[in-house]
């Protein structure tokens, strides 16, 4: 059997006046994620992690900023496309393990609809999506409400 591994993240300045999407639920919040598509950074991570792992690039590779095709698009639409790409190469999702890091707001009341909305897309059962947050205790743009990160890593394997 063949497995690969794969490390994505991405990073979005936290704006008045957004929606904040994050791994593919609205969470409510007094800002938002600033971007091209809807600014989701978690499912923007898990994209580049899978597309990185067969080496196929990564989401603004495949879905720039500069296409409006992409402008406010839905990141669930990206991350079923980009599931689609590894799946034409033969591989499925073994595992997937996230960290986001921002201040606030507190993620924990949604981290199990965010791991079932991505099950649904990847399909996969949650126990097979972790997804962890943390602070930076107010040190940083993260700190201070600036902007949100998420990273991913991602097990794929030939089937």
């Amino acid at each position: 059997m063949s497995y690969r591994i794969g490390q994505g993240i991405d990073f979005h300045q936290m704006v008045e006046g957004r929606e904040f999407w994050l791994g593919g639920v609205l969470i409510p919040h007094t800002k938002g994620a600033l971007g091209h598509s809807d600014a989701d950074v978690l499912l923007h991570a898990i994209c580049d992690a899978m597309l990185g792992a067969l080496s196929l690039g990564d989401i603004g590779q495949h879905f720039p900023d500069t296409d409006a095709t992409f402008k406010g698009i839905d990141s669930k639409v990206l991350l079923k496309r980009c599931y689609g790409m590894i799946r034409e190469k033969g591989y499925w999702l073994v595992n997937i393990d996230c960290t986001i890091l921002l201040q606030a707001p507190k993620i924990r009341p949604h981290v199990e609809q965010m791991k079932n909305t991505i099950a649904l897309i990847l399909h996969m059962a949650t126990d097979d999506i972790s997804i962890k947050a943390t602070t930076t205790e107010h040190m940083s743009f993260i700190g201070r409400e600036e902007g949100v990160v998420a990273t991913a890593n991602v097990l794929l394997q030939k089937y």
